[in-house]
Formats: structure tokens, sequence, C-alpha cells
């Protein structure tokens, strides 16, 4: 199983089935404007910048903005056929490791941007993967937490993040850490610890 090419296939059915216009968890942003992200980030590397320097965020917003008139169906079937030959996300191990995450979580943001959602139903394979995941890029999704953090599955199994002064264990799904780990408040995580401290690792920015 890859979890890069699984949730592909997976987000570009919940975009067919939610139309260009659904809100998503991503502010100001419609079912449109995320696959139009995705489309950018993946076919357009040199306008991708501004989606992590604010600097150059118009040169993406601009990008972003030509698709404006782009059939709909059009813009999915580009997502699903995966990146052109000359992209590195061709290759496994790279997609992998950049879009793993990335669809994973905007796939959630798509589906989770409406009231009644429900997460998904448990995937042995996608939650190993994604508790892998964690294991590698927690210490930076969670950098700026104030106190020691601990990341527990409701089974037991535990990750220490950071050490430090105070404690909080944030409890949850592997899929539903990540979201919270990707600073998504839509996400079903328990956290505990001492109510100072709760509230301290609370107020701390997550993600990248």
């Amino acid at each position: 199983m890859s979890l890069a090419v699984d949730e592909r296939a997976a987000i570009c059915d919940e975009f067919e089935r939610a139309g260009p216009d659904r809100p998503t968890l991503c502010e100001g942003w419609t079912s449109r404007d995320l696959l139009a992200h995705l489309l950018v980030r993946e076919r357009q590397p040199w306008a991708s910048p501004g989606i992590v320097v604010s600097a150059l965020s118009s040169i993406t917003d601009n990008a972003m903005a030509g698709y404006a008139t782009t059939a709909w169906p059009n813009m999915i079937d580009e997502l699903r056929k995966g990146p052109p030959p000359w992209s590195p996300f061709r290759i496994g191990k790279v997609d992998e490791v950049a879009n793993g995450a990335e669809f994973f979580v905007h796939h959630e943001d798509l589906r989770r941007g409406e009231a009644g959602w429900e997460p998904r139903s448990s995937d042995l394979e996608r939650d190993a993967q994604l508790w892998g995941m964690l294991g590698s890029m927690a210490r930076i999704l969670f950098r700026r937490s104030p106190v020691g953090l601990v990341l527990q599955r409701p089974e037991g199994a535990q990750q220490v993040v950071a050490t430090g002064q105070g404690l909080v264990t944030v409890v949850g799904e592997p899929g539903e850490i990540v979201l919270h780990a990707f600073g998504r408040d839509a996400a079903r995580v328990e956290i505990t610890g001492l109510p100072a401290d709760v509230e301290s690792y609370r107020a701390a920015p997550k993600g990248l």
C-alpha cells in the first residue's frame, strides 16, 4: 500500500462527489481552490514557493487563479493521472514522502469542511503508515510546543516527541493526530495533562 497513491485516488473521488463549491477546512478556500492548489504544487513548481513563503504568495495565487475557468472534471482528471513525466513526484519514493501527508490532510480538509462529518473507518495499513509518518515528522510539526509531548494511540502505543518542563499527552487515532499536528481543529484528539500545561500547549502554533 502506498499512502500517496491511495490518497490521490481517494481525494479525486471526493472532489467528484463534492463539486467545485464545497467549503473546506482551508480558510477561504472552496474545493476548486483546494484542487487548484494541488495542481499548481505538482504541475507548476516555479509558482509553488508562494505556498510556504508569504512574500511570494501572489505568484502562487495567480497560478491558482488560472484554473478559474477550467472545467471541473478536467481538473480532477489532471490530478488523478498524476504529475507530468518531468516532475520529481514521478519517483515513487519522492511521491510517498512529499505527497502522503499532503493528500491525506487535504482529503480530510475537503471531507470536513461542512458540518456533519465523521472520521473514515479505520484501516490498519493506512493507520500504520500515518503512525510511522508521525515518527519522522512529529518533532518538526510540534517544534513550537512549550511543554513535553507524548503522542498516544487509543490502544496504548506511544511516541515521545519532546521532553522538558511540563507534559501533555495527545491521544487519538493516527489520522486524527496527523490532522492535529498540521494545525487542524477538526480533529478528534484528547489532550491530557495539568491544566496550565494543556493551556500552554493549545496556544502554541502547530504544523510546518
